[in-house]
């Protein structure tokens, strides 16, 4: 008997959980502001991202196929997924301070449904659009962001970003291993005056070698020291040793000495982790900029909940402003989280501030803020 009234109970749980006709209005709602707002704000980003650089695509000799289909059919999803919270919540005050206006929220509340069951269809909504950007931030814009970047990296941006030669490159190879190359070219894969030190755990110097260039062997997957000079110091004294040409094995290629900060955005989940071991396995300090896109693919979905419910809080009560105090409360508090995640992620780049802490930091205030607005809002 008592597992018959339990399995009875479980079953009108999971009926009064099921999607009714209102739960579906307030998708359909949320969904369709969504995209409408989406859509009206990127259209205007276009428009004038266009005619900012339009003097470049014509100095330039852009083709205008080149411009439609290989950077604006790209720039519209990375823009899209890169602002994509802040849509959600203007989305979630618009349209919800609307029905409060026209009491729908009263009459909701009125009928019976809780506050908390209310949330039921805006979280649903929150989880299909933070699954769908989660799989665009991994899957799919790594892939449309090299199109897009090729395109700007030839149309668009200055000659100076685009030169063969790259000066003063400085790259840590392993642990307690540095590389100095006072000029890299691009096309000739080599380096001159190039220096390479490597220091103990108590940072003297073991070793320093130093060649008058440095060339990319392709036959052998190996840079090559030419006119090179080594010396070794240790307990026993000094060793020096000096010849014509000695091979070096470094876990670097020369496509690494000409990536840009922006090559992140070209990676796949997959990809970004096996390049992080790579830097693991290096020591390069250059792995605080990967672990902080690693971290922030993980943290931004969460943050379509967390300011789902702060919107929802925020705009479900009827007051006398209307609703553009609500709408100018909402972009206050969605401009302030991307501020923040940017003032993170750059305590995290120059500083001490752990990757995996500084892209959750913005999260985990907000959620709080969350709970505030929540407990305050009307029931």
């Amino acid at each position: 008997m008592e597992r018959r009234d339990s399995s009875k109970n479980f079953r009108e749980s999971l009926k009064k959980l099921a999607p009714g006709i209102l739960d579906w209005y307030i998708i359909r709602q949320f969904l369709g502001t969504f995209v409408f707002s989406l859509v009206l704000i990127l259209s205007i980003a276009v428009i004038f991202d266009f005619s900012e650089k339009i003097d470049d695509f014509i100095q330039k000799q852009a083709p205008l196929k080149a411009i439609v289909f290989d950077y604006y059919l790209n720039f519209i999803p990375y823009f899209a997924t890169l602002f994509a919270p802040m849509f959600v919540f203007i989305s979630v005050i618009f349209f919800t301070s609307r029905m409060a206006v026209n009491t729908e929220i009263i009459a909701m509340l009125n009928s019976g449904m809780s506050f908390r069951r209310l949330l039921l269809p805006y979280f649903i909504s929150a989880a299909f659009i933070a699954i769908a950007a989660f799989m665009l931030q991994n899957y799919v814009l790594p892939h449309s962001n090299i199109a897009r970047l090729d395109f700007e990296e030839k149309y668009y941006r200055s000659s100076d970003f685009r030169k063969m030669n790259v000066s003063s490159v400085h790259r840590q190879v392993y642990p307690n291993v540095y590389i100095y190359m006072e000029q890299y070219n691009k096309i000739s894969q080599s380096g001159r005056n190039f220096s390479m030190e490597k220091f103990d755990d108590q940072g003297r110097l073991e070793s320093k070698m130093t060649a008058n260039m440095i060339r990319w062997d392709s036959t052998t997957n190996k840079w090559g020291a030419w006119w090179y000079y080594i010396r070794e110091t240790d307990s026993i004294g000094e060793r020096l040793s000096s010849g014509r040409r000695i091979d070096t094995v470094l876990n670097v290629g020369p496509e690494d000495f000409t990536r840009s900060p922006e090559f992140v955005y070209t990676m796949t989940h997959g990809e970004l982790l096996d390049y992080i071991g790579v830097l693991e396995s290096q020591g390069s300090d250059e792995i605080k900029l990967y672990l902080n896109e690693k971290h922030r693919r993980y943290a931004s979905p969460f943050a379509f909940f967390i300011l789902t419910l702060i919107g929802v809080s925020l705009s479900s009560r009827k007051i006398k402003g209307g609703i553009g105090m609500q709408i100018g409360l909402g972009l206050a508090l969605t401009f302030s989280y991307i501020l923040f995640m940017q003032f993170s992620s750059q305590f995290s780049l120059k500083g001490d501030l752990d990757p995996a802490l500084a892209m959750w930091i913005p999260n985990i205030i907000y959620a709080f803020i969350a709970a505030g607005v929540y407990y305050s809002a009307p029931k």
